[in-house]
């Protein structure tokens, strides 16, 4: 079976979130760009599923040039091919996206992929909309928040967890998938994996963009809550402190 996985370049934010001066943008100029980690499962989903099967990965991406190394991250954790949509960085709304995507498959031959597996959501953004747009495009079921898979044969079966239970679906391939962190632990790449991603050939595509109706008006990243922690005490003296603390936060009967 060839899957394909479409990624989400996006920025690697390990502290306080900055803006850019007009409030439009994340400011990024001090932190790497990196994979949404449901995308990074789903990556890892799809690679297990052709070394059990057979067939092939291919990884796509919709994002400025160097939106590249993040195609060579995927690859070097065992996909086999990288699409790169390329753009000239300016932002991309959900429509837009899935058009680009339903369009750069149409190229591809809308029956190459009996599989077409995206993260459940991008880790910047928080949209849901791509995969479902895509689905709808390509006229294919789509089921999405799945943290179990199964292929077999034309049949897929996939599991996601509500209520406290989980739900089961069935559907027929083909089919687009959003999976969610947590399906699987993501392996880490393997020194000849990453050479084999360093030398390994970009197919590169160039959508035209469209406007997709929407307006952003600004980003606004919303004030901490101030609070810092603070010793209770020493030793048996802030038992006394500490279970009056409980108490407030209600952790206690």
């Amino acid at each position: 079976m060839d899957v394909l996985v479409c990624v989400k370049r996006v920025p690697m934010v390990g502290g306080k979130v900055v803006l850019t001066a007009d409030g439009q943008e994340v400011d990024t100029r001090m932190s790497g760009f990196t994979v949404s980690p449901h995308e990074e499962c789903a990556v890892e989903e799809a690679v297990q599923i052709t070394q059990r099967s057979g067939g092939t990965v291919t990884v796509l991406t919709l994002g400025p040039p160097e939106a590249a190394d993040q195609l060579r991250d995927m690859l070097a954790l065992g996909a086999h091919r990288g699409i790169l949509l390329e753009t000239d960085g300016r932002e991309w709304g959900p429509v837009a996206t899935a058009a680009a995507i339903g369009a750069a498959i149409g190229e591809l031959g809308t029956a190459a992929f009996p599989l077409i597996m995206v993260g459940n959501e991008a880790a910047d953004t928080g949209g849901y909309q791509v995969g479902i747009r895509v689905a709808h495009a390509l006229g294919r079921p789509c089921v999405t928040g799945i943290k179990r898979l199964e292929v077999a044969g034309d049949v897929l079966r996939a599991w996601r967890e509500y209520g406290g239970g989980q739900e089961a679906f069935e559907v027929a391939l083909p089919a687009v998938v959003g999976v969610k962190e947590g399906i699987n632990l993501p392996r880490y790449p393997s020194l000849p994996g990453r050479l084999r991603a360093k030398r390994a050939e970009i197919t590169v595509l160039k959508p035209v963009w469209q406007a997709d109706g929407l307006r952003k008006v600004a980003l606004r990243v919303p004030a901490g809550s101030g609070q810092r922690a603070r010793v209770l005490g020493h030793g048996t003296d802030a038992v006394p402190e500490l279970i009056r603390v409980l108490g407030e936060i209600g952790l206690l009967a």
